[in-house]
């Protein structure tokens, strides 16, 4: 009786485009158990349990609207600050997860990549899906929430924007991944970063319309400021639920085209540095 067996050879790469990201779809039940084994362990013995997700929302949405709507008179327009600080606290939040858990995967799991081979590139992309599950859960928050404005009278008014939403989504993975895996490949070598991403990603927030609006950039600065990927992301994802704003189409496939250009860049560094990073950790 024969057995139908799957031979894989591991070889060594030689050249920068010999990624062979064919692998990663090869371990797509390795990078599943990664997703449920991280999953798991945010919220394992914890009482309120997955409610975590929703709660740092909503805490952090009342922050910033009692100190930045109440306190600093931040203007938020025809949006309500609440939905205004929720929707951006929601679509930042995905992106900063997955460059945060991406940015140390290598230094963090040295001790497993030194043991078994398996795609490095499956663990940062797991991160990416576990990180899925959570804005998939704060988004069903913000839509119950806007659900309740619309009942209470304000004026919502969703458009044809909302069938870019998906897209938004991925480029917010692909902006979190890109920066992450290549944080992670040069901070083997170089170890300050660990202390910097914290810092970095804070500051990258404030240079994004979360907590206030875009047009509160002085016109000089709009073209520099729509230089960042995100800003564009937030700004349609908002437009998409209000219609309220001007919405730059050029400048949103600048930021697509910068955030596919690093991703690029980002798995080819990481690919190279992965196959000597472990004489250095």
């Amino acid at each position: 009786m024969s057995e139908n067996r799957r031979s894989i050879e591991i070889t060594r790469r030689r050249g920068w485009f010999d990624l062979n990201l064919l692998e990663l779809w090869h371990y797509r039940d390795l990078i599943l158990l990664f997703v449920r084994r991280d999953f798991i362990a945010v919220y394992k013995q914890t009482i309120l349990g997955p409610f975590w997700f929703l709660l740092q929302p909503i805490i952090t949405t009342l922050i910033f609207t009692v100190v930045f709507s109440k306190i600093l008179g931040v203007r938020t327009g025809a949006v309500p600050s609440t939905l205004f600080y929720l929707s951006g606290i929601v679509v930042w939040n995905y992106f900063a997860a997955c460059l945060t858990r991406t940015s140390d995967v290598l230094v963090a799991n040295a001790g497993i990549f030194g043991k078994v081979y398996f795609p490095r590139l499956a663990v940062p992309v797991a991160s990416v899906l576990v990180n899925l599950i959570t804005f998939l859960l704060q988004f069903l928050l913000f839509v119950a929430v806007l659900w309740y404005y619309q009942l209470s009278g304000d004026v919502i008014q969703p458009n044809l924007y909302l069938l870019l939403l998906p897209l938004l989504v991925l480029q917010m993975a692909a902006l979190g991944l890109g920066v992450g895996i290549l944080v992670s490949a040069l901070t083997t070598k170089y170890r300050d970063l660990t202390f910097l991403i914290g810092f970095a990603v804070q500051l990258w927030m404030y240079a994004t319309p979360i907590v206030y609006p875009a047009t509160m950039v002085p016109a000089s600065w709009q073209w520099l400021y729509q230089l960042n990927p995100m800003t564009s992301v937030v700004e349609i994802f908002r437009h998409a639920f209000w219609g309220v704003g001007e919405i730059n189409l050029w400048m949103g496939a600048v930021g697509l085209l910068e955030t596919m250009t690093l991703l690029v860049v980002a798995t080819l560094v990481f690919c190279r540095v992965e196959k000597t990073f472990m004489d250095s950790v």
